[in-house]
């Protein structure tokens, strides 16, 4: 399905096929049909929240390059809309598309704070950091209604279990105060997604995520706060934010960024379709150039599956990409460590509590 006028404030412009359904299969939406046959007014473009409700919130990553062992997602699909993301084929299990859908039909796991309590009091489980948004943001518009992170920062905080969280968005900073107790015992670490320094690339490429200026800013408040906080810069990606490397890498170790860490763009799935089709119509008088050089990084292709090559790439783009960063974290970074959490307090609470004996 492609719009005749661009979708504001989405990232994707299209549906693309679910790679799970046959061409026999047929989506629709009776309650939609309805409307039209009356002669109502459809806002195509509204975001709907849907409860879901799994048995289990906590996922073992078996990926070697991720950088995590454990991750849990409170919701399924993410309004921010950024058009690489890596979560939208995701969506297809879930019976959507990666395109338009993953921005627009939100899984809600309300059950999620319990689930993760159930999980973490296993007399079996042996503390490891579990990250908040492995797959989709944990801070995205829909946690202002249902502040399930909340919650569930609350059950990381009573069972003194350590938690990393990822995202792109100043909401993080509501909760402050549970992320200040945590830190205490140094059971948490923040890591802030920041793509470019420039709010018109940033509108296009993350429509509906938190400004670039509030970003920094977020790190700095959770840095004066003696909150660890990572900075992830990605993707990184050819001829859209290749050339900003150095300057954000200066800016957010300005904001007291603790590390650093980049990816290489790669658009595996369903992703390869639809940014081809936003490029083409947002940047057309680049888009055959980035294509090019983004295939330029992955042996011909838009993506490449193999573990320790996929999230760098290959090839002279991604090498001086990669030799950027390793410049950066020698320029900006170079008395700084990540810390490791701490795992020792957990069996100690198990029940919630202190054990004396």
């Amino acid at each position: 399905m492609f719009e005749k006028e661009p979708i504001k404030g989405r990232g994707a412009q299209k549906n693309t096929k679910n790679r799970f359904f046959n061409l026999s299969h047929e989506l629709r939406d009776d309650f939609l049909e309805y409307c039209q046959k009356e002669g109502e007014k459809i806002d195509l473009n509204k975001t709907q929240y849907l409860p879901v409700f799994p048995k289990t919130i906590v996922n073992k990553v078996s990926s070697p390059d991720v950088g995590m062992a454990y991750s849990m997602n409170m919701y399924q699909g993410c309004e921010h809309g950024c058009i690489y993301c890596y979560a939208r084929n995701s969506h297809e299990f879930w019976g959507y598309s990666a395109g338009l859908d993953f921005e627009r039909n939100i899984l809600v796991k309300q059950e999620a704070p319990v689930l993760l309590e159930q999980f973490i009091k296993r007399q079996s489980w042996k503390a490891h950091p579990i990250v908040l948004s492995g797959n989709t943001d944990c801070y995205q518009p829909a946690e202002q209604t249902y502040k399930i992170t909340r919650q569930c920062l609350k059950v990381f905080l009573k069972y003194k279990h350590p938690v990393g969280i990822i995202t792109k968005n100043a909401l993080v900073l509501r909760d402050l105060d549970i992320l200040e107790a945590l830190a205490k015992d140094h059971l948490v670490s923040v890591t802030i997604s920041i793509t470019s320094l420039s709010e018109q690339t940033r509108r296009i490429l993350e429509p509906r995520t938190t400004t670039i200026k509030k970003r920094l800013e977020t790190v700095r408040v959770l840095s004066d706060r003696g909150i660890p906080v990572n900075v992830m810069l990605a993707p990184i990606i050819p001829s859209i934010n290749s050339h900003e490397v150095l300057p954000l890498a200066k800016k957010v170790s300005e904001a007291g960024a603790s590390s650093v860490v980049h990816t290489v763009v790669r658009l595996n799935g369903a992703i390869g379709e639809i940014f081809t089709d936003w490029i083409q119509k947002t940047l057309p008088d680049r888009a055959d150039k980035v294509l090019h050089q983004i295939a330029n990084c992955h042996g011909g292709s838009l993506y490449d599956s193999r573990f320790g090559h996929r999230m760098r790439g290959e090839g002279q783009i991604a090498k001086q990409i990669n030799d950027l960063m390793t410049l950066a974290r020698l320029k900006y970074f170079k008395d700084r460590m990540k810390q490791p959490l701490n795992t020792s307090l957990h069996d100690q609470y198990k029940d919630g509590q202190l054990r004396l004996f």
